[in-house]
């Protein structure tokens, strides 16, 4: 038996199950998620969470402030003028200590609300431990307290815990980026902390694992690291993805924020448990169906009840056996993002390259498939997110508008073609960050390189924290040779067509439809006559092949559409109704409704082909997402047309027709 199983089944040896409460505790297990507050839109991005004396306190890391939040989920700023705040802890006291982490400070707030510098210098950055005030972070996200008053900071950039005791600073553990458990540990990017029995339990966010450090400074793997992939797993074989938030329950069961799922450890024999479905988004109701989108902080209170920092929400969640506030709902969901017209307003007009208002060609659409459609199970499809905006190899990718990054590892897939950032708005993929065609470095303090034993580049981190202005230079493109632009915060990502103003950019260019195909109970219906004299229950499903261009694009390039729908017309040419838009492409639908959107043999991807069949007759918009058949069963017999519409986002239109004639 591995160490930390043996010590979890000693310390949760006799706890009841999930289903008998939250340990020997009395109060139930939670079993409810409901939006404890935010719903007004008030938080930017709340991101560490603490709980006391029934008052909440929670970070917000675009608002660079401390909210409080009371019993009844009302929320007032109790502490400004921080710079990115996330984790947060208590000292005995009762001051509220906050890694502060676009400073590189570790700062203590008063009852009052007043803040003052205890650890780090404000706005140096460095390693060196020593008097508190002389000592340097890089980027600390996490912090925890001890029992003697002893303050933990996961110092992430520099992928060390160090503690305060006594006026000064120490690193307690970690020396370099990298993963080794013993007295030589090593972390990637810890950002979250907390005291469980005599150990410092830490979320080694890269390394995707829960680590326990020993008051020697030695460091062991709680949980993770293993290829176990289920929602339940042992300890030794569960897989995080990336763990941000770590929180001790009343019994001293764990919980676990990885990405947009809550996990907990614990139940007489310890296991580690998903409770919530593992898709985003914002749904209130049970545990085990509710959505979440970046979890970022967790506080358990001492009846049990689970309060979630959810990030990208821009909402602070509470799990609890009962709803304490009714389920938000969609159209208040929807409130907590910018229409495209507010997400307009907020940057500069721009494209993504120098100068900034030169039109460049758009190579890819918002909405198209990636990858081909065979109707087997092994199929690798998504949706794309973004706008594909052709340039130069190795030319200079810069920022569309202002932006602080808020995600504690927001960059991706170094040295791939998909290497990227993500910033809170906006996503940039395909470029080599921080770095010129060559291979050499920007030489922008910002972009944390790592290097391997020969010299060699072997990834970047660009912290939390960090702050770009529109124009300023991002990274250089590699041989995708565009730069995908994805608009909107991740899981609500919208049609940069829609969301952004780009230069000079046109579209007098209207769709193509290719051809139009029926089928009645998955047999194909003749349409290439004008008139079919067609017998059927009534019941059709519609596909039409189509694509879009626009102004300067080669004359090679097919483009997605922006909405595609259908309408039918008397024989005297007169429409029975407007045009059903039952395919719209303003939001992103979940990658799971592919085939319900692009029909067999659709594929798209790097080599630039594409073939877009569009299964009409279903309907699509966001998340909504629905099989369905035009059902014609009450239609009066006689002669009809089907007209399928394919629109662009400029307003242009195409129109194809199939004659038919329903009979007795």
């Amino acid at each position: 038996m591995s160490r930390s199983l043996l010590i979890l089944t000693i310390i949760l040896l006799g706890l009841a199950a999930l289903s008998c409460g939250l340990g020997g505790h009395s109060a139930k297990f939670p079993t409810t998620v409901t939006t404890y507050a935010g719903r007004d839109g008030s938080f930017g991005e709340p991101f560490g969470i603490a709980v006391r004396d029934g008052q909440i306190y929670v970070s917000d890391g675009k608002k660079d402030c401390i909210w409080k939040i009371d019993q009844q989920g009302r929320s007032a700023v109790f502490a400004s003028g921080l710079n990115t705040p996330s984790q947060l802890a208590f000292l005995p006291d009762g001051s509220l200590i906050v890694a502060d982490t676009g400073s590189n400070t570790i700062r203590s707030i008063d009852s009052g609300g007043v803040s003052k510098v205890i650890a780090g210098i404000i706005g140096e950055a460095g390693d060196n431990d020593g008097a508190a005030t002389e000592a340097r972070f890089r980027g600390p996200i996490g912090v925890a307290v001890g029992k003697d008053g002893r303050i933990f900071v996961a110092d992430s950039y520099n992928d060390r815990i160090r503690v305060i005791e006594s006026g000064a600073v120490r690193t307690l553990s970690g020396s370099t980026k990298g993963f080794a458990d013993g007295a030589a540990a090593q972390f990637d990017t810890p950002t979250s902390l907390a005291v469980w029995k005599d150990l410092l339990l830490v979320a080694d966010t890269g390394n995707g694992r829960i680590r326990a450090v020993e008051n020697d400074g030695s460091a062991w793997t709680l949980a993770g690291g293993g290829n176990e992939q289920s929602a339940n797993s042992t300890l030794s074989a569960a897989s995080f993805y990336r763990p941000v938030g770590i929180a001790v329950g009343p019994n001293d069961e764990l919980f676990v924020a990885d990405r947009s799922t809550l996990r907990y450890v614990g139940g007489a024999v310890p296991r580690i448990r998903t409770l919530n479905d593992e898709g985003r988004g914002l749904r209130d109701g049970k545990l085990n169906t509710a959505r979440f989108n970046r979890i970022s902080g967790i506080a358990v209170d001492k009846n049990g009840r689970i309060f979630v920092a959810d990030s990208d929400n821009r909402v602070v969640r509470v799990a609890d056996s009962t709803a304490s506030e009714a389920p938000i709902s969609p159209e208040e969901a929807a409130k907590l993002h910018p229409t495209p017209d507010e997400f307009k307003a907020v940057g500069p007009a721009r494209w993504p390259y120098d100068p900034p208002d030169q039109k460049r060609d758009i190579a890819g659409t918002f909405g198209e498939i990636r990858g081909k459609v065979t109707g087997e199970p092994t199929d690798i499809l998504h949706f794309h997110n973004g706008l594909d905006i052709a340039g130069g190899y190795g030319e200079t990718a810069r920022i569309v508008r202002d932006e602080k990054v808020l995600e504690p590892i927001a960059a991706d897939n170094f040295g791939t073609l998909r290497e990227l950032v993500r910033m809170p708005q906006l996503g940039y993929i395909h470029l080599r960050l921080g770095r010129n065609a060559n291979g050499t470095t920007f030489g922008d303090p910002r972009f944390l390189f790592s290097k391997d034993a020969a010299g060699r580049l072997i990834d970047v981190r660009i912290p939390r924290g960090a702050k770009f202005s529109a124009g300023e230079p991002i990274g250089t493109l590699n041989p995708m040779n565009h730069v995908h632009l994805v608009a909107g915060r991740s899981g609500y990502e919208m049609n940069a067509l829609d969301a952004l103003v780009l230069p000079n950019v046109s579209d007098s260019i209207a769709p193509v439809i290719e051809s139009v195909h029926l089928s009645i109970d998955g047999h194909e219906i003749e349409t290439n006559s004008r008139l079919s004299r067609i017998q059927f229950a009534g019941k059709i499903r519609l596909t039409a092949e189509a694509f879009d261009r626009m102004d300067g694009n080669p004359d090679r390039r097919k483009l997605g559409l922006y909405k595609l729908g259908w309408q039918l017309i008397k024989a005297d040419g007169t429409p029975m109704a407007d045009v059903n838009w039952t395919l719209k492409f303003d939001l992103l639908p979940p990658p799971s409704s592919v085939p319900l959107v692009y029909a067999k043999d659709s594929y798209s991807g790097a080599t630039g082909t594409t073939r877009f069949i569009y299964v009409v007759s279903n309907r699509i918009h966001g998340d909504a997402a629905e099989e369905n058949v035009i059902d014609l069963t009450s239609i009066v017999p006689g002669k009809y047309s089907l007209r399928v519409a394919a629109a662009d986002r400029f307003g242009n239109t195409a129109t194809k027709d199939i004659s038919f004639e329903v009979t007795q």
